[in-house]
């Protein structure tokens, strides 16, 4: 455990537009009933927000759009101004351009100046890798208080043409998985009311010499008319190790914190699909815990997902309760985990 605590002082989401259902998938890419039921089945996940007019193709709104509104709510909550903010940091595998970075582009419309700003390239696990970032800022005495932005907008990469009758498993589950969405967290040297402190936190790579089990593809001009899908997941590589790899994220945090699996009062687990994020819970098996989700309504939203979970978590940690948080990213295999104990009010 260490020494030295930094503290979560709020967090907030973003979500575009209305829910999109299974049911207004189905009608947009003419599958049938069966198809839906097999969504229901297989992924779990109910419905997801996105930030792309089906019907044109259009999109309707941009990470920083998102990733704004995120900021602006949890500088509210924590009750700071843009001035108050020490460094930005902005977990995405989706930024809006190569340049300018994401984050000051964010940074500009929140009227946060003159602070250290980075923008990490990563998937779903840099939610916590700007977390990371974040509390490193604050124990090393280089920020007293950091806004820690996540989000993607994987609607990007949809093509509202595809024929999914034919589309290769591969890309048919990119349609149904993933949603947009963008959060921020206010992490702090010192507590806040209904805030949590951070009693342990890593990410690790593990991915030496195993394959990528996500793809996100960046065209050129001279390769833009590659007949590469732009997205590719394997899901059943991702069910093989994921479930395994957040065993291994709880023992060490338990062993991390010296925690008892009883002591945990919140899980926020790995938010792949609802299914799997049932099965993994299931597994885990800790007797007292109540899990965290928010994948069944908003979809594998990538790095947005770890924020929305904080925004629930932090509503219903009590002083002295215990949070434990998973991330499991599988584009090149990185674990990532923390954990949380409630303040006093």
């Amino acid at each position: 455990m260490s020494q030295q605590d930094v503290h979560i002082l709020s967090a907030a989401s973003a979500l575009p537009g209305p829910a999109v259902d299974n049911a207004a998938l189905a009608r947009r890419f003419g599958m049938d009933a069966l198809w839906e039921q097999w969504v229901e089945a297989f992924i779990g996940t109910r419905s997801r927000h996105l930030a792309l007019d089906l019907e044109s193709g259009r999109l309707t709104g941009t990470l920083a759009d998102l990733a704004e509104e995120a900021g602006r709510k949890a500088l509210k909550a924590a009750a700071l101004a843009p001035g108050d903010i020490d460094a930005v940091v902005l977990g995405t595998a989706t930024p809006d351009r190569l340049m300018p970075a994401t984050v000051n582009v964010v940074a500009d419309r929140l009227g946060i100046d003159q602070v250290r700003s980075f923008q990490l390239q990563s998937g779903c696990s840099g939610a916590v890798q700007a977390l990371d970032v974040a509390r490193q800022l604050v124990l090393g005495g280089a920020a007293r208080r950091v806004l820690a932005l996540g989000g993607d907008v994987i609607a990007r990469f949809y093509d509202v043409t595809t024929d999914l009758r034919r589309a290769d498993p591969a890309e048919l589950v990119n349609f149904v998985l993933f949603g947009d969405a963008a959060g921020a967290a206010v992490v702090s040297a010192e507590p806040g009311p209904g805030s949590a402190a951070v009693r342990a936190l890593f990410t690790r790579l593990v991915g030496l010499g195993r394959e990528p089990g996500a793809v996100l593809e960046w065209f050129g001009p001279a390769d833009r008319d590659s007949d590469r899908p732009a997205a590719t997941e394997d899901y059943k590589a991702i069910e093989e190790h994921v479930p395994r790899m957040t065993e291994e994220v709880l023992h060490e945090l338990l062993a991390d914190t010296g925690w008892r699996p009883e002591d945990v009062g919140l899980l926020l687990p790995p938010q792949l699909s609802g299914r799997m994020t049932r099965l993994i819970s299931d597994r885990l098996a800790l007797p007292t815990a109540r899990d965290v989700s928010v994948v069944d309504d908003a979809g594998n939203c990538g790095n947005a997902i770890v924020f929305l979970q904080l925004e629930r978590a932090l509503a219903e940690l009590g002083a002295g309760e215990r949070a434990l948080g998973i991330s499991i990213e599988s584009s090149k295999w990185l674990k990532a985990g923390f954990a949380l104990e409630g303040s006093a009010p």
